[in-house]
């Protein structure tokens, strides 16, 4: 399968990278193009294969990937339309905000389109991406397209009007963990360890506790009271993180990464 990339911003370079380290697809069966010369240096750095404009990305491909900013989105369908309507192509979206419906006013309502919506830690193999499929995707195409997506992590199928929570429970999420262990590393700057011991700390149980609740049946707050002994040093923990309002100002954030989504 030989993949293009329209748009080769962060979350383009973070997926190639991803891809290329997960050995899905090999150098040679990705094409790139941006309006942003900065392209073919990343290409040349990935050893990928640089053209010169966004219909020969769509001739040298089987599935296209649009990455580029939603305000550039529309010029750049409009642009690669014919191109897509002439040949056996599988359209792959990852604009925020923009939905297959929209795809499909300004291409060809026959196109196959799958939306999707990556988050960073695609780029080592530890990703979360959504995906919704329009309704001229066949059953073959979607599996072998999110695999592409399985192959940098995991993925799950959500109605389109649920991308924007998925956004800031995925997509915005990482930056408020890496928020979150660097509170605790610092906590444990503030009782005598050193900055980066403490961040290697934080992080490995940050690590190790995400992974059991995803290879566990229990829900997270049973595996809170399996940690935490009656009496115990960790529930005074738990008791004064909620008494300074942890949860409450976890969830304002959430409510607060939605509402600028959909502003």
């Amino acid at each position: 399968m030989k993949l293009g990339f329209i748009g080769v911003g962060g979350m383009a370079q973070a997926i190639i990278k991803g891809l290329l380290a997960s050995k899905t697809v090999t150098n040679k069966d990705i094409f790139v193009h941006s309006a942003h010369q900065t392209y073919q240096k990343f290409a040349s750095i990935a050893n990928v294969t640089a053209v010169d404009s966004n219909t020969a990305v769509v001739k040298h491909s089987d599935v296209i990937v649009l990455s580029v900013t939603p305000n550039a989105a529309k010029p750049v369908l409009k642009e690669i339309r014919e191109a897509l309507e002439h040949q056996d192509k599988v359209l792959v979206s990852i604009v925020a905000g923009l939905t297959i419906n929209q795809i499909e006013e300004m291409t060809n309502y026959n196109l196959p389109i799958l939306r999707t919506l990556p988050n960073l830690n695609v780029q080592i193999g530890a990703g979360m991406t959504a995906v919704k499929a329009s309704e001229n995707l066949t059953g073959q195409q979607k599996q072998n397209i999110v695999g592409i997506f399985e192959a940098v992590g995991m993925t799950t199928e959500m109605p389109e009007d649920q991308f924007d929570t998925f956004s800031a429970l995925a997509g915005s999420s990482p930056a408020y963990i890496y928020f979150f262990i660097d509170a605790l590393s610092r906590a444990g700057v503030k009782h005598g360890l050193n900055k980066r011991e403490a961040t290697k700390i934080a992080a490995q149980a940050t690590l190790g506790s995400a992974q059991m609740i995803l290879k566990s049946d229990k829900v997270p707050f049973e595996l809170v009271d399996q940690v935490s002994s009656p009496g115990g040093s960790t529930v005074a923990g738990l008791l004064a993180m909620e008494e300074a309002g942890f949860m409450t100002a976890v969830v304002k954030g959430i409510d607060a990464t939605i509402e600028r989504n959909n502003e």
